[in-house]
């Protein structure tokens, strides 16, 4: 059983930001599956997380998005990990990183938070940092505009970076499916 978990903010002003990137792939990587593999998303209370199931490859899997906003997110992540008894290791959190170029996709596991305080709050509630990560580069060339982190993380793609952050959309969700 695996959980992959999108990290963002709920809410309609925060759909199209910088710190929404984790909720635009994995809403692209449940656009992927054929209809009915994974069910419709859901609100669930008891997780206060957007979810969804599925199995793939005889394999179940959790895709979820935090309703937690950003800084809280280890609270539904915790919540559902314990709920469906799924270890750390099987753990997959996507997330945007300013810290890498616009379009840069890592893939890592048992890594330091780097000041992302989503990842921190995962770490604090699962009591470890070992879990995959699919870090996301939402970073600027123009050190300026990243001067005020929250500002930043917190604001919208420009017209020039808009396609490319289709394609990197994309391009997480593909890598994604492909390694379930």
């Amino acid at each position: 059983m695996k959980l992959i978990v999108g990290l963002g903010n709920p809410g309609k002003q925060y759909q199209k930001t910088r710190h929404n990137v984790g909720f635009m792939i994995l809403d692209r990587l449940h656009e992927l599956f054929q209809p009915g593999v994974f069910s419709n998303w859901e609100l669930s209370k008891k997780f206060n997380a957007s979810i969804s199931g599925g199995s793939v490859h005889g394999e179940k899997i959790f895709l979820a998005k935090p309703m937690t906003f950003m800084n809280h997110s280890g609270e539904a992540v915790s919540l559902i990990a314990h709920y469906y008894k799924i270890v750390p290791e099987d753990i997959i959190v996507v997330h945007d990183d300013k810290d890498l170029s616009l379009g840069t996709i890592k893939v890592q596991s048992n890594r330091g938070d780097g000041g992302h305080n989503g990842i921190k709050s995962i770490t604090a509630h699962i009591g470890t940092k070992d879990y995959g990560r699919v870090r996301v580069g939402v970073g600027s060339t123009n050190e300026k505009r990243m001067a005020d982190t929250a500002s930043f993380v917190l604001g919208k793609f420009g017209l020039l970076e808009r396609k490319r952050v289709e394609e990197i959309i994309h391009e997480a969700a593909e890598h994604i499916k492909k390694n379930l």
